[in-house]
Parts: C-alpha cells; structure tokens; sequence
C-alpha cells in the first residue's frame, strides 16, 4: 500500500454556450461563488470565434471549498447538463431554504425540500441554465 498523497482532484467543467458570464453571476448572488480566475475569448493570444470575442473562453470559481470551471464554448445548440447534479451541502435549513429559493428562480424544482431518511432538509432543482443541483443539509449523524 503507497503512502504517497494522490494529489489528483475531479473538478466540474460547464459549457454554457453564451451565457457563461450571466451564469456565474448568478451563482455569486444566489451562492456566494468567488470569481478566481476570467479570460475573455479577445484576451487569447489566438484569434476569437466570430461573434465570441466578450464571451468567455475559461473561468474557475469557488462555491465554498470547491472549484469549478466553465467556458462559453462555441457550440451552437443549447448546452445540455443530463446525467449528473451538482450535490450542495448547506449547514443549516434555513441556509438551505435560501439557497434552494436562489436556485430555483427561473428554474424547476424537481423535489422540494423535505424531510429524507439521510437529512433532515433535501431537495432538487434544475437552475435557469439547466444545471442539476441536489441542496441537502447533513443529518446530526454525519456531523
């Protein structure tokens, strides 16, 4: 068994496909996400897609200790976010009722917050991009 630290670390990457800029700051006012990291299509070195040059070519930012990553990237169909959520874990159920409202807005809940038999307040929403998120608070048993 190695005692060497695995320093590799999976972190999620949306396309928004245009709407990139108005997505994150809908993430910084509904979640406090911190912008570390901007680069427009015009600030590249290599010449911008027509019609991209104010979009962005890359982005990370941090909602509480994660980091993501996102991009307008230059595909022309709507982007498409199947097959995962995002899972949020908030401290409190008031928290999450702020949060789950936030996201919400412009979105479709999918299951409103409710007790579970894993958390005391979980629930699920697509936001107004089409992001998956899965909001719970954790139980007294996992801390």
């Amino acid at each position: 068994m190695s005692t060497t630290k695995d320093n590799r670390i999976i972190q999620p990457y949306l396309f928004f496909n245009g709407t990139c800029e108005q997505a994150v700051e809908f993430y910084r006012k509904a979640l406090g996400a911190e912008i570390q990291f901007m680069m427009r299509y015009k600030e590249s070195p290599e010449p911008p897609p027509p019609g991209f040059e104010n979009k962005i070519m890359h982005t990370t930012f941090r909602i509480g200790e994660t980091t993501l990553m996102a991009s307008d990237s230059c595909a022309a169909e709507k982007p498409s976010f199947q097959g995962f959520s995002l899972s949020l874990s908030v401290p409190s159920e008031t928290e999450a009722g702020r949060v789950f409202a936030a996201l919400a807005d412009g979105g479709k809940v999918q299951m409103p917050l409710a007790k579970t038999f894993w958390s005391p307040c979980f629930g699920m929403v697509v936001d107004r991009f089409g992001v998956g998120w899965m909001l719970s608070v954790p139980s007294a048993e996992q801390g």
